[in-house]
């Protein structure tokens, strides 16, 4: 039981899941006027965690034939046989699903609950299912799964509308691009062979570097929002400005030169750009 219990876990993607819910704590502590309700925490890590990881097991299952292709991911469960091609991880996705939405609705609020919802709905559904085999504009969409789990953050300190977890929601999808379209020049070839038409495959990656370049501009520009409508303070402003022209310089060098080297360097600095972003509001939260 124990091992088959133990081939079951990497379905589950926990470090993506662990960002998605690092990033809607951020909006929890972004959006709360008073002290952080450790209780309110808990729940919103236990539900996003579940909901994120119901997302990523039916992903495997779904995508269990393009992962038996790409050498990167013919280790996964699924292809490499550790676990059968049955339902049953449609089955664990499932019922990690419904108790997402049942302990947010619950222990949270109604909204709470509709985030997490959508979020998992466009992962699942509208990149897994739908778009990513079929346009390059996959991940931008599909990045909106991020966002929502800003928002639901947000909702689990107040249910009514605020500008901060939205605008944190903007950075969060303009960073998706940035990251992943360094990822997939990286495995531009094993998208290609997979018949996946990931931005790299379908223009090349000088061009997807430009792209690359005009997203991430548009990133440091959304960033500086929040201390623009004076929702974030200087501390997170500095931070912000600093970190925009790091993650700018390491662009322009992937433009001039776009090898899987660079752009994973690219990659790298992108999730210590978004690391240290979001650690930055919560520091700003604190020192204000």
């Amino acid at each position: 039981m124990q091992i088959s219990l133990k081939h079951y876990f990497p379905l589950f993607k926990f470090r993506i899941c662990s960002l998605i819910t690092f990033s809607a704590v951020v909006g929890l502590i972004a959006t709360s006027s008073d002290s952080v309700s450790i209780s309110n925490v808990a729940f919103l890590i236990l539900a996003t965690m579940m909901a994120s990881s119901a997302a990523s097991a039916f992903n495997h299952y779904f995508d269990m034939d393009i992962d038996a292709v790409m050498k990167r991911t013919q280790k996964r469960p699924i292809p490499s046989g550790s676990i059968d091609n049955s339902r049953k991880p449609l089955f664990v996705a499932a019922i990690l699903f419904i108790a997402a939405i049942f302990v947010s609705f619950n222990a949270l609020n109604y909204m709470v609950s509709l985030h997490l919802f959508l979020g998992a709905l466009v992962y699942a559904v509208v990149y897994t299912v739908w778009l990513k085999r079929k346009s390059w504009l996959n991940i931008i969409i599909g990045g909106l799964a991020g966002s929502f789990a800003v928002l639901a953050g947000g909702a689990s300190a107040t249910p009514e509308f605020c500008m901060t977890p939205v605008l944190l929601a903007v950075t969060m999808f303009f960073w998706t691009p940035s990251h992943f379209w360094s990822f997939a020049i990286v495995h531009r070839e094993e998208y290609a062979k997979a018949g996946i038409p990931m931005l790299p495959v379908v223009i090349g990656d000088s061009k997807t570097a430009r792209y690359i370049l005009l997203n991430t501009i548009l990133l440091v520009i959304s960033s500086l929002l929040p201390s623009y409508f004076g929702y974030l303070g200087i501390f997170y402003t500095v931070t912000a400005i600093g970190l925009g022209a790091f993650f700018i310089i390491r662009n322009i060098q992937l433009l001039s030169n776009t090898s899987k080297e660079i752009a994973w360097k690219n990659f790298k600095a992108s999730m210590v750009y978004l690391g240290v972003l979001f650690l930055a509001v919560i520091v700003d939260v604190i020192v204000r």
